[in-house]
């Protein structure tokens, strides 16, 4: 999903070649001879795509992961995030997450078993109604949305993160393909996280008043 290096006019929505995410991950995972580190993602999926590592970090954060390891993984969809809020066209992010790496035979199990999926979704998702007629626009309200969400991710909640990760994948999913209705599951399914957050929340303050009240 990397944009190609000619960039379609301010405001508008121009010809794009984008290499789609199986691709990428495909021929990372082929080459994979020594640890892959987030600086060489970044690099694969292109410098200026901000939706395709929105989408790569949220799709960490949806894997089995031991408790606690979103307190780690949550804070790059924060940051990526907020650089769509600002309108930024390339991205930043810290040496101490682009240092951070997969080993090479473990990066290819994931791989294999997230690529039958990432095959499905990208058949399903195609360009169709987009609401936004300006890019800057739909950067900065996806990115918005993504942020309340990031932050969701990231909080130490039971229950309350893989929600939250898949709502930003998919809205990651639709910022990168125009995909009005792919944009339209990914604000339900955020609905849905911050209603089993409230839930979960609710559950606890009651549970905790039962207890030492």
């Amino acid at each position: 999903m990397m944009e190609s290096d000619q960039a379609p006019a301010a405001g508008t929505y121009g010809p794009r070649a984008p290499r789609r995410m199986s691709v990428v991950f495909e021929e990372l995972s082929h080459d994979a001879s020594e640890p892959i580190t987030i600086w060489r993602v970044r690099d694969a999926l292109g410098d200026r795509s901000l939706a395709a590592l929105l989408a790569f970090f949220a799709a960490i954060n949806l894997l089995p992961l031991p408790p606690g390891t979103t307190v780690v993984l949550g804070p790059p969809l924060i940051i990526i995030a907020v650089q769509m809020v600002l309108g930024h066209a390339r991205v930043w992010l810290p040496r101490s997450i682009l240092d951070r790496s997969i080993p090479a035979d473990k990066f290819r199990r994931m791989t294999a078993k997230a690529m039958p999926r990432l095959l499905w979704l990208e058949r399903l998702i195609q360009p169709r109604y987009w609401p936004f007629r300006n890019e800057r626009s739909a950067d900065r309200v996806i990115g918005a949305v993504a942020l309340v969400f990031a932050i969701a991710v990231t909080l130490p909640i039971p229950l309350g993160n893989w929600l939250p990760a898949f709502s930003i994948f998919l809205l990651s999913l639709a910022l990168s393909e125009r995909d009005g209705l792919c944009l339209f599951a990914g604000l339900i399914v955020g609905v849905i996280a911050f209603l089993v957050i409230a839930l979960v929340a609710g559950a606890a303050h009651a549970m905790y008043g039962t207890i030492f009240g």
